[in-house]
C-alpha cells in the first residue's frame, strides 16, 4: 500500500535553509559569518606561529654561533618575524643607552633596566601572537547557544503551524523540526574547530613564550658576565 506521507528526504540542506523562517535564516547567516571569521583567524594564526617558530630557531642558531653582540645587533633585522629577535633588539637598545659603570650598585640597576625592557617587549610579542585567539574561545562557547536559539525558535514556529493546521502527524512536524535542528548543527559545526584550534594555538604560543623567557635569562646572564669582566673581576664558579 502506497504511503501518503510526502518524501521530505528529497529536500537538501540548502532547500531546508531557504525554507526556514526569517529568524532561522538570520541565525544561519550569523553562524556563517562567525565561522568564516574563525577560519580566517585559524589560517592566519597558524601561518604566523609557524613562521615565528621557524624564525626563532634561525635567530637562536645565529645568536649562539656569533662572536659578539654587536655583530648580532647589526644583522638582527634579518629576523624581522622572530619574537626572540625583537626581544634581543629591545634589550640591546636599552643596553646601549646605559653607561658602563664600575659601581656594582649602578651596574645592578642597569641590569634591572635591561630586564624590564626585555620583559616589556616579551609581553608585547606574546600579546601580538594572542591577538584574535580569544575570538576562537568566544565562538567555541557561544556558537552552540546561538544554534540552540535558532532550534528553539524553529520548534516554536513548528508548533504554531501544528496549532494552525490542527494536524500533528509526522508529515507535518518533520520538515519544521529538520529546519530547526540545522541551526544546532551549524552552531556545533562552528564551535568544534574553534575550540580545537584555540587549544592548539594556546599550546604553540606557550612554547614561543618559553623560548622568549629562556632567551631573556641567557641574555641577562651574558650582560652580568660582561659587567663583571669590565670591572676587572671574574665570575664566581658554581
Amino acid at each position: 500500500m502506497q504511503s501518503n506521507v510526502p518524501h521530505t528526504d528529497s529536500l537538501g540542506l540548502v532547500d531546508l535553509v531557504m525554507s526556514a523562517g526569517l529568524m532561522g535564516k538570520l541565525v544561519m547567516l550569523l553562524l556563517l559569518g562567525i565561522s568564516i571569521f574563525c577560519w580566517a583567524i585559524i589560517f592566519a594564526k597558524y601561518r604566523t606561529l609557524k613562521t615565528a617558530q621557524a624564525e626563532n630557531g634561525k635567530f637562536l642558531g645565529f645568536f649562539w654561533q656569533s662572536k659578539s653582540m654587536d655583530e648580532i645587533f647589526q644583522r638582527v633585522d634579518q629576523f624581522a618575524r622572530s619574537p626572540v629577535a625583537a626581544v634581543f633588539r629591545s634589550g640591546m637598545k636599552e643596553l646601549r643607552k646605559l653607561p658602563n659603570s664600575a659601581d656594582p650598585a649602578t651596574a645592578s640597576l642597569e641590569v634591572e633596566n635591561v630586564a624590564r625592557s626585555l620583559s616589556r617587549t616579551a609581553n608585547d610579542e606574546v600579546a601580538l601572537l594572542e591577538k584574535h585567539v580569544t575570538w576562537l574561545a568566544t565562538t567555541a562557547s557561544a556558537a552552540p547557544f546561538i544554534g540552540l536559539f535558532g532550534t528553539v525558535w524553529g520548534i516554536m514556529t513548528s508548533f504554531q503551524r501544528i496549532g494552525a493546521s490542527g494536524a500533528a502527524n509526522l508529515a507535518v512536524v518533520a520538515p519544521g523540526i529538520s529546519e530547526a535542528l540545522i541551526a544546532t548543527a551549524a552552531g556545533i559545526g562552528a564551535a568544534i574547530p574553534a575550540a580545537v584550534f584555540y587549544n592548539y594555538f594556546l599550546n604553540q604560543i606557550k612554547r614561543v613564550a618559553l623560548d622568549i623567557d629562556g632567551f631573556n635569562q641567557d641574555f641577562l646572564n651574558i650582560v652580568r658576565r660582561s659587567q663583571i669582566l669590565a670591572r676587572g673581576g671574574a665570575p664566581r664558579e658554581g
